[in-house]
This record gives structure tokens, sequence and C-alpha cells, in this order.
């Protein structure tokens, strides 16, 4: 997701994929696209992180998993933005009530992290887009995910 880095386009097909019943395939349709153009609307400001944690699990973001964040985009209510609480970086759902932030986990197990007196929240960014890996890279470093 680096500007300078070498574009490497992959196959998109122009096909739903259907996670309920089975759809026949087809061949025909397909283009090369970069991935960069699919996740990255602000290339100067957008960065990846690995996630470590479970506190997001019910967002569909686990352990493991590459976020897509975007330091352009303005943070809102109900967005999922990484945020640094007392220089932590942390990801949490943006809840804001009369104006003050609040940081909520998308995990029972974990509590809301509201900022008291002394205690400094940034809001760092807005993610964009998660991405999962299922197979385990060949080469990249021996870790799944």
């Amino acid at each position: 997701m680096q500007p300078d880095a070498a574009s490497r386009p992959v196959w998109q097909l122009d096909q739903t994929l259907r996670a309920g019943f089975p759809s026949p395939a087809l061949d025909e349709g397909a283009r090369r696209i970069d991935l960069n153009e699919v996740l990255v609307r602000h290339p100067e400001a957008t960065f990846v992180m690995r996630v470590a944690g479970d506190s997001m699990r019910e967002a569909g973001i686990d352990e493991g998993d590459t976020v897509v964040v975007d330091r352009a985009i303005r943070p809102a209510h109900g967005m999922v933005v990484v945020a640094v609480f007392d220089g932590e970086f942390t990801v949490k759902r943006l809840e804001l009530r009369a104006g003050r932030p609040r940081l909520l986990a998308a995990n029972p197990s974990y509590p809301a992290i509201e900022p008291r007196e002394g205690q400094t929240l940034e809001i760092w960014g807005v993610v964009a887009h998660c991405i999962k890996s299922f197979v385990p890279m060949e080469g990249k470093s021996g870790r799944a995910g």
C-alpha cells in the first residue's frame, strides 16, 4: 500500500460470490485489478496494521487480521476507528454522546473506554477494510494471517 510500490494487479471476476446456495461459475467477465484501487481511497493517508487481541471479534475483526486505516476519513459515530488511548493503539467502535467520545469493544468481555481527567485519546484513523487470511503466505515470515 506504499505509493512507490510496484503495482501487482490480480484477477477480478464480474460475478457475485454467493454465500448461500451455489451458483455455476462463469469463466468470462474477468479483468485485472489493482487492490490499491479497491482498498485505498487516500494513498498518502492510508496505512495497514495487524490486529492483536479479540476485542472486536463480533465486528468481524479477529486476531491476526490486517486492517486498512484511512486517516483522511473524518471519524463519525458508529465507525470502527484506530485510536491512541494513553499512548497505546487500539481498534474500537467510536461512540459520540453529547460530543464526548467513547470507544466500544465488539466483545462483551471488554469494557468501554471512556477517557477521564488526565487521560489522552486521539482518534488516529478510520478502519476502511479488514483483510483476513485463511492460508499462510509461503515465505512471508511463516505466520498465518
